[in-house]
Order: structure tokens, then sequence, then C-alpha cells
């Protein structure tokens, strides 16, 4: 299975004004958990946006994912329905054209994607901020045992797993303390702390 990002259309011009705001970073750093704090402390604006990725991996509970299989991953790309898709550990996953739209109508859309996909997309949109979250490899190593799912894959081949070409981010959360503060740096990265604080 290629590891090849896709980028489901050609853009003449890149797509604004809105902001696409990228959160890439390795398996157990916690992305999840700074996402779902940082999507409570934003839902009260409408100018913030998380959408759901479509993974082809059945969803966990930490994860606010949209579950499709095989077929069904296939026929939203022959109806031109993703913005992007790529492939990681056996699994599939996707941002909808949706996304677009949410850019074009000037707000800031907040994803999860492979760090094998950042060039693609800063080809293809006007204002692209990257935030990695990471964290040491044995925290790294204690929370993906800790996790205990299954479909992931063997955890030595998510920490050994090496991505080429990735570029430098424009901001890195080493997220191994409290979950509100680091989840707060990425609120103020996101919305320029025109959101409340994560509670701490």
């Amino acid at each position: 299975m290629s590891n090849a990002p896709t980028i489901a259309t050609a853009h003449a011009a890149r797509i604004g004004p809105g902001r696409l705001v990228l959160i890439v970073g390795p398996s157990g750093a916690g992305k999840d958990t700074l996402l779902n704090l940082a999507r409570a402390a934003c839902a009260g604006d409408s100018s913030v946006v998380f959408p759901r990725r479509l993974v082809t991996r059945e969803a966990s509970a930490s994860e606010d994912n949209v579950h499709l299989d095989d077929g069904a991953f296939e026929r939203l790309i022959a109806d031109g329905a993703l913005t992007v898709h790529w492939q990681a550990h056996g699994h599939r996953y996707a941002l909808a054209r949706s996304v677009e739209d949410e850019i074009r109508a000037g707000r800031t859309v907040v994803a999860n994607v492979s760090r094998t996909v950042i060039e693609a997309l800063r080809g293809s949109f006007a204002d692209v901020v990257v935030i990695a979250v990471t964290a040491p490899q044995e925290v790294l190593a204690e929370r993906l045992a800790l996790r205990g799912r299954g479909s992931d894959g063997a955890i030595e081949q998510r920490l050994g797993r090496s991505v080429d070409h990735i570029a430098t981010p424009d901001l890195t959360i080493v997220n191994v303390g409290n979950p509100a503060y680091h989840a707060d740096q990425l609120v103020r990265a996101i919305t320029g702390a025109t959101c409340e604080p994560a509670p701490g």
C-alpha cells in the first residue's frame, strides 16, 4: 500500500482567504487529546472549524473520526468528494471537500493530518500553519502501550516510522506536561487567543 498523499484536485490558484492549521506528529504524541480540548475551548467561535477525518480504521473513544470501509472510501474518491487522502499504517485517511468551502468563507480549519501531506496542502491553500505535537520516545512508547489499539499495528513499527521531506513546523508543542496547558498553547496558535483558554 502506497503512503503517497493525494490532492484530489489541482487548483489553478491557492485557496483562501481562510487559514488551514495542520496538526501533525508521531503516534502517541497526544494530538487527539489536545485537539479535543481545543475544540471545546473554541466551541463558541464559529470562525474556527474542526472537520472530522474520514478513516478506514474503526473509530475509538478518543477520536472524532468518520469510519468508512474501503468501498465507501473509493466511491468518495471517484465522486471527487475529497480534498486530500493518504495512507498510513495500513489504513486510509482523508479530509472532505467541505474543507475548501470553509477556507473560502474565511474560516480557520484545524485538521489532524499525516506529515506527508504538508507540502501538498501548502501548494493548494494560501495560508497554511503547521503545528507539530511530539513527546520523547519513551513517552510515546508508554502511551501506545496503554492505548492497546490492535488496529494500530505493532508499536515498534509506529515508533520507528520515518517520514522523508518533512517541512519545519511553525510551532512545536512538546506534550509531556499538563494537557490543559498544552491545549491552551494550541488554541492560542490556532486563533491568536480569541478563544477562552482550555480549563486548567
